[in-house]
């Protein structure tokens, strides 16, 4: 999986071969189902070099759209908005309103042309192009664990508008999970049948515990945080040099354009660091559009900048662990991710957890592998994957004077296999009010007293008309008066349901008339 100065083409996978797809933060990867074997696809850059990933980056002028490689051209074009780390945008509460990409354009637009351009990719100009010309695209696709419930959705329901046959979305850390038992089974026995994988990418942080009796894999526990990777250890870079450079503010008081630009320059002079490096160098002026002056940032400076951010990632890790340590029946933690190859993070984890720790050797396309590796039939493999955060509503008690969280779904429960009925979960109640109002939420816990904490965001809000009369189409619910129905409400049935996505569905319905409202619970409040 080296690469080359020109695209390979090679022996063609097998007819109708499964992509494994790992849509990142900052570059998108792919693997290929191939007869046993799962190499990385390379596609060939406007320069006509080979490189193992497709940008992931849009470029927006008017009605202009220009995406992968292409929007790498113009990205420095001031005329031209640049939509970048698209993926940890998904993770902001507000993904389904435009402000969400910045561009005047929110998700369900901009993601959907993206993934058409990089099918364009694969067909045209991708090693793998020829084998790919034909019918659709099988794929298996991926999630940060901690995706909130609209992540998932708009992630699935943007592959499938590009044209993409999704065969099944895995959490990232559980197919990654596949790529280790793939290349490191020799390291499992009987008493070591576990692995937490630590997945640092470009904006997210994901790890899961991992129980592997042979081709079962089943995820005990899944944590995260949605909003930490490769784009913080590329701030905190870009600061140091600012502060170097003798420019006051820091990021905060460039242009969105110039401090773009230094963050670029900022993540190739981090990827280009190795392990003996003593300095890293920036050319901040440059960046700024000012003749060219590069600033040295001691290496040291740099790792201890960064180190808080490594020992979060640990921290977040604690429901993994059994008393602050690896579980003796684990076999290591296996790094992967992009964000990984900062030669500080393994150091660090290295420090904490010794020689259990398992760095991949293709840290940036392990959960591509892991995927390509899920989606072949004759791999065999059996997935157990968990809804990894907790789905609930907001309820009132004594009266309405005390608003209570009740977790309909909470982050153990198994997720059915691709193909399976969904898991159901039901509530049922005689109704008190005339109208009501149902507030979902998702966290990633909640304490001894029921209130959310760690990781939260609203999904969304519904109204149900429990009184008859106010079903009608031209009631507004939401400025309607709620009023008690003095114990004579209908008898009501909540079911939520959850597919193999982690998805969740409720359907709210009055049991005496059979009157029924059904949503998929994906749009956050705007």
């Amino acid at each position: 999986m080296s690469r080359s100065s020109k695209t390979r083409r090679g022996p063609a996978p097998a007819s109708k071969a499964v992509l494994g797809i790992d849509f990142g933060t900052t570059r998108t990867v792919v693997a290929v189902a191939d007869r046993g074997n799962y190499p990385v696809v390379s596609f060939e850059t406007n320069d006509g070099d080979s490189v193992e990933w497709f940008p992931s980056i849009v470029a927006v002028r008017g009605d202009d759209f220009r995406f992968g490689f292409d929007a790498l051209e113009v990205a420095r074009d001031p005329d031209w908005k640049i939509v970048r780390s698209m993926k940890r945008l998904l993770a902001t509460p507000d993904v389904g309103t435009e402000p969400a990409f910045g561009v005047g354009r929110g998700a369900a637009e901009v993601l959907p042309r993206f993934l058409e351009a990089l099918a364009t990719a694969l067909r045209e100009r991708s090693n793998v192009a020829g084998a790919l010309r034909e019918g659709a695209l099988e794929v298996v696709i991926a999630a940060p664990a901690n995706a909130f419930c609209a992540q998932r959705f708009y992630t699935l329901e943007a592959f499938r508008h590009a044209g993409f046959k999704v065969r099944a979305l895995l959490n990232e850390p559980s197919a990654a999970g596949f790529e280790y038992a793939h290349r490191y089974a020799r390291t499992m026995s009987s008493s070591r049948e576990g692995v937490i994988v630590y997945d640092l990418g470009g904006g997210t942080f994901d790890a899961s515990l991992v129980r592997m009796s042979g081709a079962r894999h089943d995820v005990v526990r899944a944590a995260g945080i949605s909003r930490l990777g490769g784009d913080d250890f590329d701030a905190a870079l870009a600061e140091l040099a600012l502060a170097e450079a003798g420019r006051e503010g820091g990021l905060a008081s460039l242009e969105a354009s110039a401090a773009q630009k230094l963050l670029d320059d900022c993540r190739a002079a981090k990827e280009a660091l190795t392990p003996s490096a003593r300095k890293v160098s920036v050319d901040v002026d440059a960046a700024l559009g000012l003749p060219s002056r590069a600033i040295s940032v001691a290496t040291a400076d740099y790792y201890d900048a960064c180190t808080p951010l490594v020992e979060r990632t640990i921290e977040a890790m604690a429901p993994l662990f059994e008393d602050g340590a690896l579980p003796f029946d684990v076999a290591g933690l296996y790094v992967v991710g992009g964000a990984s190859s900062l030669p500080l993070v393994g150091r660090v984890l290295k420090a904490r957890f010794g020689r259990r720790v398992h760095r991949s050797p293709y840290p940036h396309a392990a959960v591509a592998i892991g995927l390509a590796i899920f989606g072949d039939d004759t791999a065999g493999f059996e997935l157990v994957d968990r809804f990894s955060r907790n789905f609930g509503v907001f309820r009132e008690e004594e009266d309405g004077r005390r608003p209570t969280y009740d977790p309909i779904v909470t982050h153990d429960v198994p997720l059915p296999a691709p193909g399976h009925s969904p898991v159901v979960v039901r509530r049922r109640y005689r109704a008190a009010h005339d109208v009501g109002h149902y507030r979902f939420f998702e966290c990633a816990t909640f304490d001894d007293h029921g209130v959310p904490r760690g990781d939260m965001a609203p999904v969304t809000e519904l109204y149900f008309p429990f009184a008859a009369k106010l079903r009608g189409a031209e009631v507004d619910l939401v400025s309607h008066s709620v009023s008690r129905l003095g114990g004579e409400g209908p008898l009501v049935e909540e079911r939520y349901s959850v597919d193999e996505n982690g998805v969740v569905r409720v359907t709210i319905v009055d049991l005496e008339s059979g009157f029924e409202k059904s949503s998929r619970l994906a749009q956050p409040t705007a």
